[in-house]
């Protein structure tokens, strides 16, 4: 392996023709200059400069080295350079990964917020559940997630959390429904009716069907839908009943209502990152606004329990 340092004091004293104007421009003695030299000449094998009583003089080999030299040595400058932008925010890029809900609420206020403050580094979002956003963090595929935990799920290990909010789930209920005028009620009392669930893949599933059995009651499933709006629409339709987490209902569809739970489970919304792994300063930066827009979206929404 070449010694860079090497090849720079041989670039120079290419440039200077001499070991001498070489030493000065470096800084270095010229025994140091003339070290450096022997000791590149032993490591590629061959001659790389003549010398005479005037000066030097690159041989062939001298030559092809320090072209090669002169081009590493440009793409080291630009990886300091790039290093730096980096470190000082401006370039690289950060990969997020989100679940449905937060990709509609907190996730576009801080995108928003960090590309006004960051616009030189490059964003790209994904929607994911938590346990694929954990797959994709601990493969490299990504860098900071938003992902959301209870009881009834489990989050995978090796995660560092960092707490943004609690988010409570109401009940959602068509228009019509004869609970529909209580602004308060318990899980209990929509036992009989037909439920809309998300599929097994979402663990907002999990979640509503620990909370029914808690309750005292196995939710009948009538319909599937993974998509909240869709869910929404099945509820508005007069076809059975949902939980849904806040953060999926800060758009409500005209023909449902949503009421507060007494037994109302609540999940945690958590950033995470690879535990121990490297995290650009990039990551901490948007970590910290995920910190300070989720403050401003869950005091405001917490108010819902209490209508």
């Amino acid at each position: 392996m070449l010694d860079i340092r090497r090849m720079k004091v041989l670039r120079e004293v290419a440039a200077k023709g001499s070991f001498s104007a070489a030493a000065e421009a470096l800084d270095f003695t010229q025994s140091a200059v003339s070290q450096h030299i022997s000791a590149l000449e032993r490591e590629t094998g061959t001659q790389l400069v003549e010398r005479f009583s005037r000066g030097v003089r690159l041989t062939e080999a001298g030559t092809v080295l320090v072209t090669h030299a002169d081009a590493i040595l440009a793409r080291l400058d630009s990886a300091e350079e790039d290093l730096a932008a980096i470190a000082g925010l401006r370039g690289g890029r950060l990969r997020l990964v989100c679940f449905q809900s937060a990709g509609a609420t907190v996730v576009p206020r801080a995108v928003a917020t960090f590309h006004g403050r960051h616009p030189d580094v490059e964003l790209s979002l994904r929607e994911a559940e938590p346990d694929e956003a954990a797959v994709l963090l601990k493969a490299g595929d990504v860098d900071l997630a938003l992902v959301y935990d209870h009881p009834a799920t489990m989050l995978v290990p090796g995660l560092e959390l960092t707490h943004l909010l609690d988010d409570c789930y109401d009940a959602l209920l068509p228009a019509g429904h004869a609970l529909a005028q209580r602004r308060r009620l318990p899980l209990a009392d929509l036992s009989d009716d037909p439920w809309i669930l998300s599929t097994s893949t979402c663990g907002c599933r999990q979640i509503t069907q620990s909370t029914c059995r808690d309750a005292g009651f196995e939710p009948r499933v009538a319909f599937e839908a993974d998509e909240t709006l869709a869910a929404q629409a099945l509820v508005a339709a007069g076809v059975g009943v949902t939980l849904l987490p806040r953060m999926a209902l800060t758009a409500v569809h005209p023909g449902t209502v949503p009421r507060a739970l007494k037994d109302a489970p609540v999940r945690r919304v958590l950033a995470a990152r690879v535990e121990g792994g490297f995290h650009s300063p990039a990551s901490d930066a948007m970590l910290q606004i995920f910190q300070d827009v989720a403050g401003e979206f869950s005091g405001p929404r917490l108010e819902l329990a209490a209508s």
